[in-house]
């Protein structure tokens, strides 16, 4: 028996990394990359459902998503998502893990097929059961967040277990890189069988039949990783931290990690016996003492969560301007419908390519060598000094000659969300809390993160918009501008910078010196020796 430590976790904190950790990776990690090939894509078909199903005759534009068809369409996703990251987080420690992991990913499958198959030719319905569909594609990737952290964080070993955790939520970087490629490939092929004049020429045969399909097919095809990866998910064995740490059955824990690490383990019925009938070890979430020992870590980790992504999912706010300023992106009345939605995949793929995916690999490269807390307050840090640097000099920024400055800026500034908070904020609440509400704490803290995106969508589309109403967007209201919202942003990641200081480093230790339960198995060993009763 391991004298401090159940044998099974302490295998498990001091295994070798193996090949069951890389495919946990994989299969953990493609809830993220249906949730990144998602978001990256139905932001790429926005601009070809406006032209199939908003067509205006006689009007100089090609058709566009009213403002308020447009909020529905991505809305309904992120409130899908914070739903599921609350309900699923729940039922993680409710029923195990293991139990409920396998509803999430089926959920997103049906939901993304069915995205694609939304019904009727009208506008209004096309949109409504897109809509629908939307938000139950949302609840199972909400679901994924605190289960896949959670898992990860209880299968790995605490030497490598930062890596590890990031390393499933880089796999959005893949699906972000899936979602331009697969537009990329299945725009081009119909472009190339279906040619159409531009909307100067002729505003009705720019946009041909065909181009309904493409956009279904696009976001169908987001289901497929999801399916190669079911059958492993549900064959995987629950974690031993909830088999013995809450569900109590040291025997099933045992026997799981023997075959799962491939060594000899005993089962220490008596003393996790010992250790969960503890009064020390049985506070729930709504008690005094997981506020006392606990309650500043939460409130870190939700709050970072939150202001990190009011920041990164602002990022649409500067889209349209690089895109133009590059030159990739002609105006939309030169293109036909296929065109511009390939044009615009092709030039988001390689934002992406260079800004958002590597910081995603040097959080998983540094995160064991520098710590969680050093790259959150630098990414926090960088990203208010990159923002900073776009908005005093904006209207520099913003002449000819100068553009290829702003790009770089913007670059970094999502380059160190990734390789900064994006990631940390993501892992710290997998390794914090004890087993018994560590998958509810996660999925709070993954919530606030996606109230944080409501606010960056939604709030700064509108805020962003130009103070003279003659350049304000139609369908939208005059707003403080780009320059004055790039100030708020910069507020919300100093803000960020200093909750961080809530949080605590968990590098190098194990989940239950982080959660305090080390202490009380100890002071459970401790008392079994010495023949004292245990309290119920």
């Amino acid at each position: 028996m391991a004298g401090e430590q159940l044998q099974v976790l302490n295998a498990l904190d001091v295994a070798k990394t193996q090949w069951y950790h890389f495919t946990a990776i994989i299969i953990a990690g493609m809830g993220f990359f249906t949730d990144a090939y998602d978001l990256f894509s139905i932001s790429l078909v926005t601009k070809l459902l406006g032209r199939v199903y908003y067509h205006v005759d006689g009007s100089p534009t090609p058709g566009t998503l009213p403002p308020n068809v447009s909020s529905a369409v991505n809305g309904v996703a992120f409130i899908g998502t914070l739903s599921g990251q609350l309900f699923f987080g729940w039922l993680g420690d409710k029923l195990g893990r293991k139990r409920v992991y396998g509803m999430t990913l089926l959920l997103m499958i049906i939901s993304s097929v069915a995205s694609g198959l939304s019904f009727g030719h009208t506008s209004k319905g096309v949109m409504s059961t897109l809509c629908f569909f939307r938000f139950w594609l949302g609840f199972g990737i909400g679901g994924d967040y605190p289960l896949s952290a959670t898992i990860m964080s209880e299968y790995s070993n605490k030497r490598t277990r930062g890596a590890f955790i990031a390393a499933v939520f880089a796999m959005q970087g893949f699906g972000i890189l899936a979602g331009g490629m697969v537009t990329i490939v299945v725009t081009g092929i119909f472009k190339n069988r279906f040619p159409a004049p531009a909307y100067a020429v002729d505003p009705i045969g720019s946009t041909v039949p065909q181009a309904d399909y493409v956009w279904r097919i696009i976001l169908m095809f987001g289901a497929v990783p999801a399916v190669m990866t079911l059958y492993s998910r549900l064959k995987m064995p629950e974690t031993a931290r909830y088999t013995a740490l809450v569900a109590r059955d040291a025997k099933q824990a045992a026997a799981d990690m023997s075959k799962v690490l491939q060594v000899e383990l005993e089962d220490e019925a008596a003393m996790v016996q010992q250790i969960t009938t503890a009064q020390s070890n049985n506070y729930g979430l709504f008690s005094k003492a997981f506020l006392r020992r606990h309650g500043a870590h939460l409130l870190g980790t939700t709050t970072t969560w939150f202001l990190l992504d009011i920041a990164y999912y602002s990022q649409n706010l500067f889209q349209k301007d690089i895109f133009s300023a590059i030159g990739w992106i002609p105006k939309n009345t030169t293109m036909n419908a296929l065109e511009e939605l390939y044009r615009i995949a092709r030039a988001q793929t390689l934002i992406a390519l260079c800004g958002t995916v590597p910081g995603y690999w040097f959080t998983v490269a540094f995160i064991d060598i520098l710590g969680r807390f050093t790259i959150q307050l630098l990414g926090f840090f960088m990203m208010t000094a990159f923002m900073l640097g776009l908005a005093i000099p904006y209207h520099h920024w913003t002449t000819p000659g100068n553009q290829i400055g702003f790009i770089v800026m913007y670059g970094f500034t999502f380059f160190f969300a990734n390789f900064g908070p994006n990631s940390t904020t993501f892992i710290v609440p997998a390794e914090i809390f004890p087993a018994r509400v560590r998958s509810t704490c996660h999925g709070i803290s993954a919530a606030s993160g996606k109230l944080g995106a409501i606010v960056g969508s939604f709030g700064f589309l509108y805020l962003a918009q130009s103070q003279d109403p003659a350049k304000v967007d139609a369908g939208y209201s005059t707003g403080i501008g780009v320059r004055n919202s790039l100030f708020m942003l910069a507020g919300c990641n100093i803000l960020g910078l200093l909750f961080t200081f809530l949080v605590p480093e968990s590098k190098g230790k194990s989940l239950e010196e982080m959660s305090g339960e080390k202490e009380e198995e100890e002071e459970q060993v401790q008392a079994g020796s010495n023949g004292s009763t245990l309290p119920v």
